[in-house]
């Protein structure tokens, strides 16, 4: 009767392991991944890469251009900008630079730029003027934009012949001036000579058939004429200090000389004047 007991008992225990081992196989939770469902997965985690796309309006703007080379950068006379043009959501910036050395850019690398069929950027011919009033042709370039505030591949080749890579990107659009005609009032500074004499500001701006200029009143009454780019200026009137109607070039140094009487004798002194487009009123 014992055997007959344990006989059962142990076939009701071969059973009860048999049907655990047989659940474990079919659950879910011990399978292993075949390869394919690995790589599925993967895809599906994987971000998608985006092309970052211009966010500014049409339109003309002012812009930081800034690069990784003390040789290829906008020329001083631009403070470090150029002209951003965003048309149908496309991004161009013109810059000037620094002479005539570099003779083509591609946006890209510098091994793109050797394949076959690369179109290469041609250069302008611009014209700059320096605070010691010498004036130099020198090229500037259209270079498309991908995107603002991060850098992006621009190469060049200079009088060498040699491709070189470097990156550069374009920082604080500012919309450049459209003026009506009529009359508006502006920030504006000087610098150079003995730091003694100093100019009305704001000064009032005149905008006339698209052309500007300024009224600009000497802190003295002894300024006989002033010239720009070798043309003179005499002053509308000496009341309550030299009074003259100058032509303007916004958010640059212009560079200007002035004649005054108030010395022993006549000196002629350079000066520089700035006019902020941002403090247009």
């Amino acid at each position: 009767m014992k055997k007959y007991l344990l006989g059962i008992i142990f076939l009701i225990m071969c059973i009860a392991v048999t049907a655990c081992s047989g659940g474990g196989q079919q659950g879910g939770g011990n399978q292993e991944t075949t390869p394919a469902e690995e790589t599925t997965s993967a895809e599906e985690t994987t971000p998608e890469e985006t092309t970052p796309a211009a966010v500014l309006p049409d339109g003309v703007y002012t812009a930081d251009f800034n690069t990784d080379s003390t040789m290829f950068h906008a020329n001083e006379t631009c403070d470090g900008k150029g002209t951003l043009t965003v048309e149908n959501g496309q991004m161009t910036i013109h810059v000037t630079l620094a002479g005539k050395g570099i003779l083509n850019l591609f946006p890209g690398t510098a091994e793109d730029a050797q394949a076959p069929g690369a179109q290469l950027l041609e250069p302008t011919l611009d014209t700059v003027t320096y605070s010691d009033g010498m004036t130099e042709e020198v090229n500037g370039f259209d270079i498309p934009v991908p995107y603002l505030d991060a850098e992006f591949d621009c190469a060049l080749i200079g009088k060498k012949g040699e491709w070189y890579d470097h990156k550069v990107s374009v920082s604080n659009p500012v919309p450049a001036v459209n003026l009506t005609d009529g009359e508006y009032t502006i920030e504006v500074t000087l610098t150079g000579g003995s730091g003694k004499a100093s100019v009305n500001s704001p000064a009032k701006l005149f905008v006339a058939n698209g052309e500007l200029t300024a009224e600009i009143v000497w802190s003295s009454s002894h300024y006989e004429y002033m010239t720009i780019n070798d043309v003179q200026y005499d002053p509308v009137t000496l009341e309550g200090g030299s009074t003259f109607i100058i032509p303007v070039v916004l958010d640059t140094d212009m560079n200007i000389s002035a004649l005054t009487t108030a010395m022993s004798e006549p000196h002629l002194i350079d000066y520089v004047l700035h006019f902020d487009s941002s403090t247009i009123k």
